[in-house]
């Protein structure tokens, strides 16, 4: 049976514990490719950032995930209120380097096949997503 390309959206309230619920929504639409493990933790780096570097995070803050699939391939768009006037980029940290925090986009760069980032279609603010790719063979029947 050919597998179509398909699309889920979902909307989150800008609170650190909403994170963990973006992470399940990507599971389960992922939850048959190779390498679901991979597309949890990026998103959670990218929803983190929503909410800690943009206005998602504020009171009445929201962010949105939006998962796009097709045989061998994946896309999950992390949807914020950002600042249109800075572009979001890895930090290249020192591994021995302790600090918490400046590695969430080092880490998508790392592992995502591709990433970006680019204004949102209605100007309300950022999107910054991640592909994946896979071997179609290596999908889950």
């Amino acid at each position: 049976m050919e597998e179509h390309s398909r699309s889920a959206r979902r909307r989150f309230p800008g609170l650190p514990s909403q994170i963990a619920y973006a992470r399940k929504f990507v599971a389960r639409q992922l939850a048959d490719c190779p390498d679901p493990t991979t597309a949890t933790l990026l998103t959670s780096e990218l929803a983190t950032n929503a909410i800690t570097h943009s206005a998602s995070g504020r009171s009445t803050g929201k962010f949105e995930v939006s998962v796009h699939r097709a045989p061998g391939w994946a896309r999950v768009e992390v949807r914020d209120l950002g600042n249109l006037n800075e572009t979001p980029r890895p930090q290249h940290r020192d591994p021995y380097d302790t600090a918490e925090h400046g590695r969430g986009l080092d880490l998508v760069e790392a592992l995502a096949s591709k990433w970006g980032s680019e204004p949102r279609g209605d100007g309300m603010g950022r999107q910054v997503w991640f592909e994946l790719v896979w071997d179609e063979a290596d999908e889950a029947e």
